[in-house]
This record gives C-alpha cells, structure tokens and sequence, in this order.
C-alpha cells in the first residue's frame, strides 16, 4: 500500500474501493494558495500533484519554452534526421508505416503534414488489423520496396519486429523506427531506432506517446534541413511546426500517457491550436460529433478519439490518417461521417462482447493476478476496449482474446503499479507468443490457441505476485471535502488552471459529506441523475449530480435508494450548458454510507 491516510473513514466503499487522501500534509496547500492567491482546495490540489513554489507559475503556464528538448537528447534522432535530409535532397521515395489507432494516424499525419509542406511526397501505410495485424509486416514492407519506396519510418511500432525488418534488410529497403514502447536489449536492423525507452537511451522522456516522438524528429529534420541550406536552395519558407500541436494532442490524450512534463506542454499548448479550427479534417469530425465548446482532454479522448480509431477497430484503417491529412473540407466531411458510422457499429460489437466477457469471468473466476476472457467469433477491434471494463469491474488486470482459425488476437489493460508491457515481453521471451508488446497500462499480443492456456497461467502468475509486493488494493484518490454551496463556477475556473487533466495529472476529485440525495432517477439505459443537498438543512441549496453506468455496480441501487439517509458522495466538478446558461454538475463516481449509517 502507499501509506495514505483513510479520507473520512471509507475504507470499502459502494464500489469497493478505500477514499484515500492524495494530499498527506496540508502545509504545502496552505502555502500555495497564499502565494498564488488560490482557494487553499485548489492550493491542495496543486500539492497533492508534487507542485512547490518554485514550479508553481511554470505548471499553470505549461509552455514548449519552459519543457521542450533540444531532440538531440534522443538516441539516433540525429542519425534519424541525417538519413532523411539525404533522402530529401536525393529525392528517395519515402513512406510512413503507422499503426492504426490514433496514436499511430496522428503520428503518421504529424509526418505527412510536414512532408506536404516541403512540397515532398510522402506514402502513409496504414496496415489492417485483422488482416495482417499490429505492427510492420514482412509482405507489406516487400510490396512498398517492389513499389519504389526506399526509406521506411515506423511510427508508433517496430520496436521489437525483429523478423519484419530483417525481411526489410534483406530486399534492400532501409529502416528507420520510431516508437515509445518497451523495448528489448536486442533492437531491430534499422537505420536509425529512436525510442526514449530503448534501454540505452537517457533523454528521461519515456512517457511520451509515439506522436510526441514524431513531432520532436520533425522538430529536428526541420533543423538538419537549416543546417543544411535546403530551404535557401528549394526557395522554400520553413513550415510552422506549431499548427500541427493538435495532431499532438489528440494522440497524446488517447495514447493515455501521463500528462506531466512535456506531455502536458504539448497537449495544453495543442488544445489552443485545435480550437483555432485550422485542420479540415479535426473541424470535419468535431462537426459530427456536435463539439460546440472549447475542446479539452475530455472531447479528445471521447468525443474525437474513438471516431478516429473507428476505422481501424472495425471499417477501413487508413481513414483516420487520411482524414488528418485532408485539406478538403468536403472531402474530409465525407471521411468523418464514415467514421462517425464506423463508431457507431463499434459500440453496437462492443456491447455484445463485452456482455459475453463479464458472464464468462463470472463463471470462471478470475485469477489470482489477472482477468481473463477469449472466444471464437470476437471482433478483434473491440477486445482492447472490453479490457479495460473488465479492468475497471474488476479491479484487476485484464486480457482479452479474440480466436480464429487457431489464433489468438489479445488486448491488455493493467492497474497502477503494474508493468504490462514487461510482462508480455517476458512472455515472448518464453516462447508463449507469436508477438507482442506494449508499455506499462496496456499490451497487445498474438498467441497460437494451443498456448493460450499456458500464456494465461503465465500471466496470471507474473501479475499476482507484483499486485502481492504492492499490496494492491482498489482505491479511489480524495483531493479534499466540499459542501454542495461551495461547487461553484469560479472554483471549477480556478481548478481548470490546473490542467490538462489525465494520466498522472489527474482530474481533481472530491467528497461531497453526508448529503442528501433527492429526486434520484434512471436516465438513458444505466445512469442515475439525481441532486445533492446538504443533509444538515444549513442551506445553500442543493447541487445536480450525474452517475454514468451507475446500474453496472452497487452505486447506482444506493443513490436511487437512499431512503433520506446521507451518503458520502464523490467525484468531480463539471460545467452543465443547457438552454444557455452555465452551471456547475457533479459527476458522481462512488459513495459510500456516513459512518455509524447502515450499509446499502
């Protein structure tokens, strides 16, 4: 366990989780609050985070100035950057093989929209995913040499394709891979390998998405093409790197990455870039996903995300990259509704395997270490998504396993604390898998069906002993108690300071005490809306709270049947826009009776 405190007593809640206090000491909230002129809740917020004085104004302002490297720090960024200038100056055909989630499509378009701008052609190689699967393949890197193309770039893949590229190597097409996942000590025949987490590497930014990665090799052939004079000679004006930073963003955000550093630089920065509309084909699909408010980490995450990785789950995998790349408002509308239709076919499979999912772990058990569900007949674009509900249900990690014709396609997602990526490596250097790879929160693979059995119980064994050493408990991270009175729109405003919000900056939560639930209801297939009021009758009126999937789980049972007993209530502050007018809702996550009530 990591030692902090019980916040108001809920060591098992009605999601089964122990509320701990993300702030130990309040000292350092105090002081905050008092230097920045804050609230002392958004004061803790900002320490419960690691912020001090001194790095205070430079997280509510997080610029490229402040965080971004010289990209040199990388290893092989400037032998990357050498080969393509040599490439651009002799005019070498030069393709993009990308990975088809979004990650992969805005890494892909980061490289295509910088290429364009040198009036240099570029091929983007999406491949398809129940097809010839994630990563590079030896046929497709064959077919791209037989069509001219001399010089590959990996992105988002190829760290360990080891086979792949030696097939490469061997028909004479050069490499170069560019990746953020775990890497082996043996790296792949290539070029150039630029990944800050191959073992050798000490640039200390191994929490990059791969689209970062891509941006900052943009950022140094841009500056090796400088250095050597092609601009002056091509009569060429240097692009502007920066309109691009929304691209950046939206794969960051959906790559989950921790948005601290130079991540949340990049995203904070890339959000202002996409709310100025210039890409045609973000404005197409946030046009048909009816975005009509600033974008934040949310509408890029739910909104946009899913709708890119669309195409690769279940309909045509290059959509999403060429949707990024499109110029043409009416041709990249057209691509948008395709992939609005394509997401909604996704969340029709996702619901029917999903329910397959949860009844099988509930017959079966599920393991000590890991969660783990597999079929005949799952679509394999939708397993990655029904992981991490099995994981978030759970508690646990999850694999889930897609079989056809004696092999299997499987998705992982993991708990804090718990490499995954190392995991399934490990599993690969012991023969159980075809392939595979990841980081620490999530992993693909591909598994004979005949050594399923054995890569589970693999798994499971690895996972039970770490959750073991880390004493793993589910637990929901407090930052400090509010009354129904106190969520108001200038507290969120000043709490908005502090994001972007995500993975390692954390969307600030907390405890509504001993309210009053009224008015509760059923809205859409398994929400409960309802309103909070302060249960001790000292007034301030009472706050409109939202439980999303709420019937999934005993939360859901508790609010719409409180019997006018108080309950602890906790989650976040939102904006709620209707009919004009702003106000402030309360995304309810888990409650959990006041102490001495009864149990629910």
């Amino acid at each position: 366990m990591n030692g902090r405190g019980c916040f108001l007593g809920v060591e098992r809640s009605l999601c089964g989780k122990r509320w701990e206090e993300r702030l130990a000491d309040g000292r350092q909230a105090l002081a905050l609050s008092q230097q920045l002129g804050l609230p002392e809740i958004v004061g803790r917020v900002l320490a419960a985070r690691g912020v001090d004085g001194e790095e205070a104004e430079r997280f509510l302002n997080p610029t490229l100035r402040a965080y971004l490297p010289d990209p040199s720090v990388f290893q092989d960024m400037d032998r990357a950057a050498q080969r393509l200038v040599r490439a651009v100056e002799a005019g070498e055909k030069v393709a993009v093989f990308g990975d088809y989630d979004v990650d992969g499509a805005t890494s892909s378009a980061v490289l295509g929209r910088f290429f364009a701008a040198l009036g240099v052609p570029l091929q983007i190689y999406i491949p398809d995913r129940l097809a010839e699967g994630y990563g590079p393949n030896a046929p497709a890197l064959k077919r791209l040499k037989a069509a001219g193309v001399d010089l590959v770039i990996t992105v988002d893949c190829g760290i360990t394709a080891f086979d792949a590229l030696d097939a490469a190597a061997a028909a004479g097409l050069e490499v170069i891979v560019v990746d953020h996942h775990a890497a082996e000590p043996r790296l792949p025949a290539a070029a150039a390998v630029v990944n800050p987490n191959r073992l050798d590497d000490s640039s200390g930014l191994g929490q990059l998405a791969a689209v970062g990665v891509a941006f900052l090799l943009v950022v140094a052939l841009n500056r090796a093409l400088r250095d050597a004079g092609w601009y002056r000679r091509a009569g060429r004006p240097e692009p502007d790197l920066l309109q691009w930073l929304d691209l950046v963003a939206l794969g960051t955000v959906c790559d989950v990455v921790p948005l601290t550093g130079l991540n949340r630089a990049l995203v904070a920065q890339g959000l202002k870039v996409m709310a100025a509309r210039r890409n045609a084909g973000l404005v197409a699909l946030s046009d048909v996903a009816r975005m009509d408010e600033k974008p934040g980490t949310y509408h890029a995450g739910f909104l946009l995300g899913p709708r890119v990785n669309a195409g690769g789950r279940v309909g045509e995998a290059p959509l999403g990259a060429r949707l990024l790349t499109c110029d043409d408002p009416g041709e990249a509308a057209a691509i948008a509704v395709r992939l609005d239709a394509y997401n909604a076919e996704r969340k029709a499979i996702e619901v029917q395997v999903l329910d397959q999912a949860i009844r099988q772990v509930e017959e079966t058990g599920p393991g000590e270490g890991l969660v783990f569900a597999a079929s005949e007949g799952w679509h394999a674009g939708v397993i990655g998504i029904v992981a991490s509900r099995l994981k978030e249900r759970f508690n646990k990690p999850a694999l889930v396993v897609a079989l056809e014709n004696g092999v299997g396609k499987g998705s992982a997602r993991s708990v804090p604390g718990v490499d995954l990526g190392a995991a399934v490596i490990a599993a690969r250097q012991e023969g159980l898998l075809v392939n595979g790879g990841g980081h620490a929160m999530a992993a693909g693979l591909t598994v004979a069906q005949e050594h399923l059995a054995a890569l589970t119980a693999f798994l499971d064994t690895r996972l039970a002993r770490r959750l073991a050493e880390i004493d793993y408990r589910p637990s929901l991270g407090i930052d400090g108690a509010l009354k129904p009175r106190g969520a108001t729109l200038e507290l969120l405003e000043q709490l908005e300071r502090c994001g972007p919000f995500g993975v390692g900056n954390v969307q600030p939560r907390f405890a509504l005490t001993a309210v009053k639930v009224s008015k509760a209801s059923v809205v859409g297939e398994n929400h409960v809306r309802c309103f909070l009021g302060d249960a001790a009758g000292s007034g301030g009126g009472s706050l409109k709270g939202i439980a999303f999937r709420a019937l999934d789980s005993d939360l859901g049972p508790a609010l719409l049947q409180t019997a006018g007993l108080p309950l602890h209530v906790a989650g976040r502050l939102q904006v709620d826009r209707w009919n004009g007018r702003e106000g402030v809702q309360f995304v309810i996550e888990d409650a959990a009776p006041v102490s001495g009530g009864p149990a629910f």
